[in-house]
């Protein structure tokens, strides 16, 4: 399976972030609406993301709730009728929650940031260096730690959960 360093992490000021990882960024940021539903999983979890009426990615993977640098393995099917997959999977497993966000994209480097507008819950950064075969966790994780300095990211800021925990929590709180 592929695998990734993510940090995830909450922000109050958009404009300022985007304008900071513009003049890290390698290119021009894509942006990219995303409707993901996820479903019940007992080995991971396994979401449908919708990227466009013919045109989604079904992606299963595993990675610990933990706020800062953490090691996530995942693969990844493409699929040209996310709906009627959704459909399939949703009487197959049940429905686990679903997010809906618009993702701007930035390349750095291996690294891809994500700058995502969630809806019902608000904005975030949320960063993947993508590793290579042979490269370690402590290789991704060093590559993750120098993006957050550079990007003035405090720790106290950093997320351990889930967009779809993070909705769910807000809906049902305990």
């Amino acid at each position: 399976m592929a695998r990734n360093v993510e940090i995830k992490a909450r922000i109050d000021d958009f404009s300022a972030l985007y304008a900071k990882i513009a003049l890290l960024a390698d290119g021009v940021p894509e942006l990219i609406d995303q409707d993901d539903t996820f479903f019940v999983c007992p080995h991971g979890r396994l979401k449908l993301r919708k990227l466009g009426p013919d045109s989604g990615e079904l992606i299963f993977y595993k990675r610990a709730d933990r706020a800062g640098p953490k090691t996530s393995f995942y693969s990844l099917s493409e699929t040209q009728d996310p709906d009627g997959l959704r459909e399939t999977l949703t009487l197959a497993y049940g429905s686990a929650g679903r997010v809906i966000k618009q993702r701007t994209l930035f390349m750095v480097g291996q690294t891809r940031l994500h700058l995502d507008r969630v809806k019902h819950l608000g904005d975030y950064l949320e960063f993947e260096v993508v590793l290579e075969d042979h490269e370690t966790e402590e290789q991704g994780i060093a590559i993750a730690e120098d993006l957050l300095e550079r990007l003035d990211i405090q720790r106290q800021e950093l997320v351990d959960q889930a967009y779809v925990d993070l909705l769910r929590k807000q809906q049902h709180p305990r």
